[in-house]
C-alpha cells in the first residue's frame, strides 16, 4: 500500500485566500476553484463583479490541471502549436489559470482561476499555489 496525501477543506480555503488577496490587489473579479487530486469541487470562491461563465471555466481548468497533472498553460501551448488533436481527450481545458496543488511531490489537486485575462488568471492561480507550497 502506498500512502497519499489528501487536499483538506481547510487547506483550499487557505490556497484560495492567497488567490483572493492577489485578485483582490489587482482590482481583478475572479472565480477561484479549488479541487481534488481527482478534480472534484473542494472549495469556490466567487468574488463580486465576476461574470457568470466564470464559476464553469474556473472548475473546468481546476480539473483539467488535476487530471493532467499539469498547468493548463501548458496545455494550451501545445495546442498552439499545433497538437489539435488533444482538443478530443476528455476534461481538456487549455487556457492558462489551471496550476496542479503538489506537497512533497504529490498531485493533491488544483486550483483553476477565471474572470479576467488568462494570463492574469495565471498570476492570481500561482499566488494561491504558491500559499500551499510555503505553508504546508
Amino acid at each position: 500500500m502506498k500512502m497519499k496525501f489528501a487536499l483538506t477543506l481547510a487547506d483550499a480555503k487557505r490556497v484560495a485566500a492567497a488567490a483572493a488577496q492577489e485578485a483582490r490587489r489587482n482590482e481583478w473579479a475572479v472565480v477561484i476553484a479549488i479541487v481534488d487530486e481527482a478534480g472534484l469541487l473542494v472549495y469556490l470562491e466567487r468574488l463580486d463583479g465576476v461574470q457568470p461563465a466564470s464559476c464553469d471555466i474556473a472548475q473546468a481548468k481546476a480539473r483539467a490541471a488535476a487530471l493532467f497533472r499539469r498547468p493548463t498553460k501548458a496545455l494550451e501551448e501545445t495546442v498552439a502549436a499545433g497538437r489539435v488533436a488533444l482538443l478530443s481527450l476528455p476534461h481538456i481545458t487549455p487556457v492558462e489559470g489551471g496550476l496542479p496543488l503538489s506537497h512533497e511531490g504529490q498531485v493533491v489537486g488544483a486550483i483553476g482561476v477565471s474572470g479576467v485575462q488568462s494570463f492574469e488568471d495565471g498570476i492570481v492561480a500561482k499566488a494561491g499555489a504558491d500559499a500551499l507550497a510555503t505553508d504546508a
